[in-house]
């Protein structure tokens, strides 16, 4: 039976850039990684078969708003998720990441992959962004996808790649197999995260986690139009959409040109450096993950000149500039929550 739970939708009003009471916060990769209630599950069971159960991938999910009271979660899976269902046989190996044996070589390999079906492919991910939404959360939930470069990166290499050759290589010399496959993978994604949408997400995120591997020319040429075709598509289901990628602060600009709502900064590129810029939509970031290994006067100190920054120009959300890693402690992101809520309350409130 579904609850009628009253959601705090402070962080759906900052994407759509309305006035809030507070400076919204939730922290990419929040979901497990540090917290030792995850680090006893994943003793027993590894990331996929956690996902396939709605009940512990709910929890999972969940676990990070409860102990930090951020003001969104975000879906526990991985971008891999949906490729199995067009046929890339993926693993997640620990140390190493996503682990493809069957990588793109030629446009025979990219006309060899299926079309997901979401309902009958990833049931599990639906239904458990169906538990979250109408019995557990009272913060908007989360979903998200790989774009199609970072997922190409991943299915051309095979694996991670530091800097992404053969994925570039392939994409310059195998022009008509490579906007085959961004055709392959966006269908893909506009399917898939419309389930999501569909299920209960309030929210998306795509993450282009690896594109700023590309300078700005081959990325309008390469990558704009099938991220145009996203955006487009998913504006329709009118949710906020935010993009996310790092490394690529000159990418900045052509991310907000797109249809979508949240323009995500890794911490190279600063809240008031991507204004001076000309960015005017809704800016998410960006503390240096790292720093949370620093003595809390400094994380306040740097969290301070983030808030700042975004009080000062408008339209903010805080989150990382990158993930959460095993190494930060679940107590300093509650601490962290707790100053960035009560902090810019007081300076909004004029105090």
């Amino acid at each position: 039976m579904s609850l009628s739970l009253e959601i705090n939708d402070t962080f759906l009003r900052a994407c759509r850039g309305e006035k809030t009471d507070y400076t919204p916060v939730w922290y990419m990769r929040q979901a497990g990684r540090s917290q030792p209630e995850y680090r006893k599950i994943k003793e027993k069971y590894s990331l996929f078969e956690i996902t396939h159960q709605p009940e512990l991938c709910a929890y999972v999910t969940r676990l990070p708003v409860e102990q930090y009271d951020v003001d969104a979660a975000i879906l526990y899976k991985d971008i891999m998720s949906p490729l199995p269902a067009i046929g890339v046989d993926v693993e997640i190996k620990a140390g190493i990441g996503p682990v493809i044996d069957n990588p793109i070589r030629s446009v025979q390999d990219v006309e060899k992959l299926g079309e997901i079906n979401p309902e009958q492919d990833v049931p599990y991910v639906l239904d458990t962004i169906k538990l979250l939404t109408r019995e557990q959360l009272r913060v908007p939930l989360i979903g998200f996808a790989g774009a199609p470069f970072t997922l190409a990166s991943y299915m051309i290499e095979g694996g991670p790649s530091k800097n992404y050759n053969k994925t570039k290589a392939f994409m310059y010399a195998e022009p008509k197999a490579w906007f085959a496959l961004m055709d392959k993978l966006s269908e893909m994604t506009i399917t898939y995260v419309k389930a999501q949408i569909s299920a209960g997400a309030k929210a998306v995120q795509i993450f282009d986690s690896w594109v700023g591997a590309l300078n700005v020319a081959d990325y309008r040429v390469f990558i704009k139009p099938t991220m145009e075709r996203i955006f487009s598509e998913l504006r329709k289901e009118n949710v906020p959409l935010i993009t996310f990628g790092v490394g690529a602060s000159h990418l900045a600009k052509e991310w907000h040109d797109l249809p979508l709502d949240v323009v995500g900064l890794d911490w190279r590129l600063s809240v008031k450096e991507a204004r001076a810029m000309g960015l005017t939509k809704t800016l998410q970031g960006n503390l240096d993950p790292a720093i949370l290994l620093s003595p809390w006067e400094v994380i306040e100190e740097r969290a301070k000149e983030i808030l700042d920054q975004g009080l000062a120009e408008g339209n903010h959300i805080f989150n990382l500039g990158h993930g959460v890693f095993p190494d930060v402690s679940p107590d300093v992101l509650k601490r962290l929550t707790t100053f960035i809520h009560d902090y810019s309350r007081e300076k909004k409130a004029g105090k």
